[in-house]
């Protein structure tokens, strides 16, 4: 489903201020992987991110989707097939829009008809936008008219990853979208991602600062530094791997320790 080749990224070259974000990175996923990525600030989790979804374009190397290349496709065409979820939950809602409009125009914005965004939703897929809204078991349902900057973090965040999902996207990439929301919260955002990511049979790519998460969540696990991935681990290997050895094999494939306090400390 993705093929990330060769890819290199460099801000501000030739500038005191440059940054090598992204270092000759491949990446393979197949149709319905589920990856989890760990690294310490600036290994370019979100770099990779916005790579794929063309917030800026690639120096070198090759993006490859669903056998489509790309690598210079715009950010507004790439959205139409990549969900993209983020740590703050003001991110990706129109606040001053009613959960019904929002839900409208991320379904419109998916669609592969001409002019889509022109087109109106009918009553049938207002009806399906209540049913799906009732599995989030949050009340929304009954709420629709109202505008989403009425909801708190945690609801708006799972009326996000709705959005994300109602077409099935391609590639699914949730960039820590549950580390803002509080433990409760989180872990229902969270239960609710794994049921939608499953049941859809999505492939996602998830950075994540908890190495429990890193290691239970989907079946494979990455790690980054310096723009690098330095570790790969999916399959049985995986399987046995505790948070010690994850952190040990950091170590090793990078020559330090990892030194990032939210991940450490949620040992």
């Amino acid at each position: 489903m993705l093929v990330i080749d060769s890819v290199s990224k460099t801000f501000y070259p030739g500038t005191v201020n440059e940054k090598k974000a992204l270092d000759n990175v491949s990446l393979t996923l197949a149709e319905g992987d589920f990856a989890t990525i760990v690294g310490s600030n600036g290994a370019g989790k979100s770099t990779l991110f916005n790579a794929i979804t063309g917030n800026f374009y690639v120096d070198e190397g090759r993006i490859i989707l669903g056998g489509e290349d790309i690598t210079y496709c715009k950010e507004h065409v790439r959205s139409k097939v990549i969900g993209h979820l983020f740590q703050d939950p003001l991110k990706g809602t129109a606040p001053h829009m009613t959960i019904e409009e929002n839900m409208a125009l991320a379904y419109l914005r998916a669609s592969t008809k001409r002019h889509a965004y022109f087109s109106r939703v009918s009553a049938k897929e207002k009806t399906k936008f209540k049913e799906m809204l009732s599995l989030l078991d949050m009340g929304l349902e009954d709420r629709m008219k109202q505008p989403v900057g009425l909801l708190s973090g945690g609801q708006r965040q799972a009326l996000t990853l709705l959005m994300a999902t109602m077409v099935t996207p391609r590639i699914l990439l949730l960039d820590e979208h549950t580390a803002a929301l509080d433990p409760a919260t989180a872990d229902k955002v969270l239960i609710l991602t794994e049921k939608i990511i499953s049941d859809r049979h999505i492939t996602c790519l998830m950075v994540t600062h908890n190495m429990h998460q890193a290691l239970s969540l989907g079946n494979r696990t990455l790690m980054m530094d310096g723009g690098r991935i330095v570790f790969d681990v999916s399959g049985k290997a995986r399987e046995e791997l505790t948070v010690d050895d994850l952190l040990e094999q950091f170590k090793v494939r990078a020559g330090k320790q990892l030194d990032n306090d939210r991940i450490l400390l949620s040992q």
